[in-house]
């Protein structure tokens, strides 16, 4: 199934083995989607559902209306199902087997920087209103961010032409980017726009 065509509200079922109960059938809708910030993991892009998912759900399928699988149950918050649970969307999984199919692992683009959710306070320090984008906390050495001059303080405004809004959301443009490529950034530096171009590296492989 096609998970970007849900909306907040559509109709979805959970199923799986909670508590070894085989074949449990949960429902619910979707409450958000393109959710982050809720799992260890940096690379986040869940749908979040009430339907009631618990320990022994996990990697079950979510299905929409006419039963097609628009997601694979994943998380809930806490020890125990408290109406908010968490799925990967079916366009996740696609693109993630795609690539595990091709080319035997996952490869990332990398860029060197730790980005942070930036506070009013420090856009207005800045003199960037309205408030947008992300902070950059920090910029490894040696990376593509540090070759091309970008430092710690600045603000990133789009990737590509498109806004960024939260780090979660910069984490995965930035992994999503071909290895390789050349992207196109704007950030906030001394009270003006500045427009960089970056060759996105490949993120190191983690066991």
């Amino acid at each position: 199934g096609d998970s970007e065509s849900l909306e907040v509200g559509s109709l979805v079922w959970a199923m799986g083995s909670p508590y070894g109960l085989d074949q449990t059938v949960t429902s619910g809708i979707v409450s958000a989607k393109h959710r982050a910030g809720k799992v260890g993991s940096p690379f986040q892009d869940f749908l979040q559902t009430d339907a009631a998912v618990n320990p022994g759900n996990s990697g079950g399928p979510l299905v929409n209306s006419t039963g097609r699988v628009v997601g694979i149950n994943t998380a809930i918050v806490g020890d125990n199902y408290q109406g908010i649970s968490f799925a990967i969307p079916s366009s996740v999984v696609r693109r993630i087997y795609d690539r595990l199919m091709t080319e035997g692992q996952i490869h990332r683009g990398f860029l060197g920087i730790e980005p942070w959710e930036l506070s009013d306070e420090t856009a207005e320090k800045a003199g960037l209103n309205p408030p947008r984008g992300v902070l950059v906390r920090n910029v490894i050495s040696g990376s593509p961010a540090a070759l091309v001059g970008l430092r710690q303080g600045d603000i990133v405004l789009t990737w590509n032409g498109f806004p960024i809004t939260s780090p979660s959301q910069m984490t995965t443009v930035i992994s999503d980017t071909e290895i390789g490529s050349g992207a196109k950034l704007t950030i906030w530096r001394d009270g003006e726009e500045l427009p960089l171009e970056i060759k996105v590296g490949e993120r190191p492989l983690q066991n």
